[in-house]
């Protein structure tokens, strides 16, 4: 006869096989080459003047899992190598196509003439709400996020096609770059899918 320890077991049991967590060897990840040469997401991300290493790493990151096209890291923006950025890009720098550009500003111009529709990452006048945003496909978008402080710069915001703002409910109306980054980057990911 079974106790109840044995029945409990057996549930948890074949809970637990119906919910297992996955071995990493399961995940069907890329290796680098496959990576490289997979078919890319149609966004560009821009870091204008981001200061943090862990911000700039979890971008990288986060560019890695949607197969974003490239990143520009631009002004103050530091580059990989550096262990605060390889501690939280766990070796992102080196699947994502990323290039270092000074001016920002002139980079968003030289983008907008290539037709890559611009979009500046920002709280602002007439910004289109993030859940209200439709790219669409066959289009290439580059998402500007800016500085921790300061935002995206004033001169990016203007020539933007588009500023998306991200809704806020709450009371900070703030949220950390790599947090922004990561909904943005997720929300046209998956609109880009449908």
């Amino acid at each position: 006869m079974k106790s109840n320890f044995d029945v409990l077991d057996i549930i948890i049991s074949s809970e637990t096989a119906v919910n297992r967590k996955l071995k990493n060897s399961e995940l069907n990840r890329k290796n680098i080459q496959e990576f490289k040469s997979a078919e890319k997401t149609s966004i560009i991300v821009v870091l204008d003047n981001v200061r943090s290493l862990n911000n700039i790493g979890s971008v990288f990151r986060t560019a890695d899992a949607f197969l974003i096209k490239k990143m520009y890291l631009c002004g103050i923006t530091a580059q990989p190598p550096h262990k605060d950025i390889q501690k939280t890009a766990l070796g992102a720098t080196d699947s994502v196509e990323w290039e270092y550009v000074e001016d920002a500003i002139a980079l968003s111009r030289k983008l907008k003439e290539q037709n890559i529709h611009l979009c500046a990452i920002e709280q602002a006048e007439n910004s289109v709400m993030l859940d209200q945003f439709k790219p669409e496909k066959g289009k290439t978008y580059a998402v500007v996020f800016g500085n921790e402080v300061k935002g995206v710069q004033q001169e990016i915001v203007s020539m933007a096609n588009t500023v998306i703002e991200i809704p806020q409910l709450g009371t900070k109306h703030s949220l950390n770059i790599s947090v922004s980054a990561g909904i943005t980057m997720w929300d046209i990911f998956s609109k880009l899918q449908d």
